[in-house]
Order: C-alpha cells, then structure tokens, then sequence
C-alpha cells in the first residue's frame, strides 16, 4: 500500500537528467555532485541530502533541541496503548528503541527553530500513528500478496522469493527503498528483508532513514508535502479520508507538544 511515489519519482528525474552513471562510485566530473543514487548533476537533488561526493550542499545547522525530552514516555506510550493488546506491535515497538535509533540520525527533529522541530516530531508520530494503526501492525496488511519488486532497477535488484511490502513504523516499501536502508543502516536489505519485522531497532531506523532522506526536506512546506511524500497516491482525491486521519493524528499530537500544526495541511 505504500508506493512512496516520491521515491519513484526522484529516480526518475535523476536518471533522466544524469551526466555519469556509476552506482557505487560516481567518479563525477568537476563542479558535479553525486547523489544518493550514484548520479552525478548539480542542484538540490544531487548535491542535497545524501550527497556522497563533491560540492555537497553543507549541511543544515543543528538546534538543540532534545527529542528525548519531546518525546516523554507518556507521548510515546499514549499512541502505544490504544493498540489492542494483542497487537503484536504491541510488545515490538518502544520509546528506548526509538531513542537508539534516532541516536544514528542527529538531524532528525532539529533542524529550524523549536517549533519547527516540534512540528516535525508531530508529523513523524502523525505519519506512524497512521501506518500502524497506534504501533499495532509490524507488517502491511496482505502485504506478502502483493508485488512491490521494480525490475528495472538495476541497482537494487529483487530477490528472488523475498518480498518488499510495507514493514516498520513507516512501512518501508520497495527494493529500491530497502537496498539504500540497509546500506546506510548495515543490513542486507534485499536478501534479508524482515529483520525489519523483526528487530525493532532497525525497524525505527529505516523509518527515520526514508524521513531524513524523503520527507524532512519537504517538512517547511507544510503537513501536506510530507503526506505526498511517504504516500503520494492519497493525495490529489486519491484517498480523502486517510489524508484526513494523518491531519487529525497530526494535529493531536501538536497539541499535545504546545505547537501550532502551521499551514497547508493538505495534500
């Protein structure tokens, strides 16, 4: 269910407009960056995050704001209860786990000023919340059913008798999503998939991997940017009454961290 169509898109734009293709190491002509993707370009999408060589963008400046102290033990555990009992989420997901994992990706919940972290920490657990049904669903629903293999991805390729449905708190989706995760995280995510259903360290990490990646960039432009983000098919009339519920998730949890949810709600 989760396409990330950003994702899609972003390779696309990239492998159309590259200048060198070279997965593991771009070798990029001067004044070029190379991107998460192994392109070599200039512009935000190869010089931005991930840029692994060259005139890089320099990286945002950290505020100090703590999320530990954001994200209290009664804000992580108020989502956690309203999940049955027997949701095997349930004895999966924690706060501590969620605290190591964000201890790999300092950027997470600091950057801007106090509030915009805030509102970040709210969208992350809005989006969470939704994808989770409250830390209930480890895996998507049917998810072994259906096919999230993209063939034409060479660098990541499919395989064989492994499947890329959504799992974790933002239920990571793709080959071409769980082969860069398990780089950055140092997992084998093409031939051993559900250690993201498994480990719930590494499950946080991926969520937090695809949010500083995909979705942080787009967080100044509202809570709207960040739904077309993680699952751009609800937007645009897709899927009105899940758009909803991550707005309401969202704002809930803005309220609840003393932070306006700020405009374009909305995707």
């Amino acid at each position: 269910m989760r396409k990330h169509l950003l994702t899609i898109l972003l390779v696309a734009i990239i492998a159309a407009g590259a200048t060198t293709v070279n997965a593991q190491n771009c070798g990029c002509e001067q004044g070029l960056c190379c991107s998460r993707w192994g392109y070599c370009g200039t512009g935000d999408d190869y010089c931005g995050t991930g840029c692994q060589q060259g005139p890089c963008n320099p990286p945002p400046t950290l505020n100090n704001v703590s999320v530990a102290d954001t994200v209290t033990p009664q804000f992580f555990n108020r989502i956690l209860d309203v999940a049955e009992a027997n949701c095997e989420g349930k004895n999966f997901y924690s706060r501590s786990a969620f605290l190591e994992a964000i201890g790999s990706y300092p950027r997470f919940g600091r950057i801007g000023s106090v509030d915009d972290s805030r509102r970040e920490i709210a969208a992350f657990f809005g989006h969470v919340t939704h994808e989770t049904g409250h830390f209930c669903y480890i895996e998507e629903i049917n998810g072994a059913t259906r096919d999230y293999c993209d063939e034409t991805n060479t660098q990541y390729p499919c395989s064989p008798n492994k499947g890329y449905y959504g799992r974790g708190p933002i239920q990571l989706s793709w080959n071409f999503n769980y082969g860069p995760a398990g780089e950055n995280i140092g997992f084998d995510g093409l031939n051993s998939p559900e250690i993201v259903a498994t480990d719930p360290i590494i499950s946080f990490k991926t969520a937090i991997w695809f949010w500083v990646n995909f979705v942080q960039p787009v967080t100044n432009q509202g809570f709207g940017a960040t739904i077309r983000a993680i699952n751009g098919m609800e937007c645009d009339g897709g899927n009105p009454a899940t758009v909803q519920r991550r707005i309401e998730y969202y704002t809930d949890y803005c309220n609840q961290l003393g932070v306006e949810p700020g405009p374009n709600l909305t995707c």
